[in-house]
């Protein structure tokens, strides 16, 4: 069944058609970065449509398309691509590319491919983001449903259901005290997302940590895990805001500084990688992958001497590779850890 928002949304993205054609790397470099931003204009203004709110633009825009599941996990990333091009092309001095054009032809055409598809979460009761109290709620009602059809026997002593009560509200203390006591990183939740992602069920983990992300704000985890995910697909953007996100939770987690510090390296930035993993080795000195990797762009960056010492407090590690006269790439050598 079609919404009226995705009717709406389509009627957007149905005006920029005529702008979509003219999408050419033969255009000149003025008319063709028009296009494009006139282009992301109308995708926009459809995601705007779609989750019925004019206030967020942006990576902000699309991450809350993705939340309410409007938009699937490869749409949100081919919409990323398309919004850094948006913003790549706002430089006078920046050229549009063959690769531009096929991002925002890309985000497009996959865009409307949802549109004109039923949304994943059809019920309006459910067209926003779900609180824990209503998930907590729906779990409940079966249960309470089946307690009133059929009164379970009393067949113990009130006493004793009073101590089974004691100890299990005991029990379910300790094991929150376990979950939660490393903040950031122990919630059930989390932990599910963890697991989807090595079993490689990405739309699962996606849902999972952006789950554990609203359920502790102050936690760096899940942003550090979804940055992992756009990293996997070569969303460097998305990976990159993820990463600043989980910095803003924690400004001093070691995990999401390394993280930053294997995102520009694998970029080819090494001068800033150099500054986060240096970051990242003050807040966990003991973290011999932030001294090997630092190691490796001292090395990148013709500061041979620096670099070596440091790999050697690194110890052996993938990071060893790293010599004067090693490639200047580390793409896929980036542990996971």
């Amino acid at each position: 069944m079609t919404t009226s928002a995705q009717r709406t949304a389509r009627t957007a993205l149905d005006a920029a058609r005529p702008t979509v054609a003219r999408l050419d790397p033969s255009t000149g470099a003025e008319d063709l970065a028009a296009d494009l931003i006139e282009t992301w204009r109308a995708v926009e203004s459809a995601l705007r449509s779609l989750i019925g709110s004019d206030v967020l633009a942006g990576q902000a825009l699309i991450r809350e398309a993705r939340q309410r599941q409007l938009i699937d996990f490869d749409s949100a990333n081919s919409l990323a691509e398309f919004q850094a091009v948006f913003d790549r092309v706002h430089d006078t001095s920046y050229k549009p590319n063959d690769g531009d054009v096929n991002a925002a032809k890309s985000a497009f055409l996959k865009l409307e491919t949802a549109l004109t598809t039923e949304p994943v979460v059809s019920d309006p009761v459910r067209s926003g983001p779900i609180s824990p109290q209503a998930v907590a709620a729906a779990a409940r009602a079966p249960a309470a449903a089946g307690a009133t059809r059929v009164a379970p026997p009393r067949r113990f002593p009130l006493w004793a259901i009073a101590v089974a009560a004691v100890l299990l509200i005991a029990v379910v203390g300790f094991g929150t005290y376990l979950v939660f006591r490393h903040r950031g990183g122990g919630s059930a939740t989390l932990q599910a997302g963890v697991d989807a992602y090595r079993r490689g069920q990405r739309e699962v983990a996606v849902n999972a940590f952006n789950k554990a992300a609203k359920e502790d704000e102050h936690a760096a985890m899940p942003h550090i895990y979804l940055a992992r995910m756009a990293r996997d697909v070569g969303n460097f953007t998305l990976a990159s805001q993820e990463l600043a996100l989980a910095l803003q939770a924690e400004p001093d987690n070691p995990i999401a500084l390394r993280e930053m510090g294997a995102n520009l390296l694998t970029q080819g930035n090494y001068e800033l990688a150099r500054r986060f993993y240096v970051r990242a080795a003050q807040a966990d000195p003991t973290d011999k992958v932030s001294l090997g990797y630092l190691g490796c762009t001292l090395v990148r960056l013709n500061r041979a001497a620096e670099g070596a010492t440091f790999l050697s407090r690194a110890g052996p590690g993938p990071w060893s590779s790293c010599t004067p006269a090693a490639p200047a790439t580390a793409n896929g050598t980036i542990p996971r850890n």
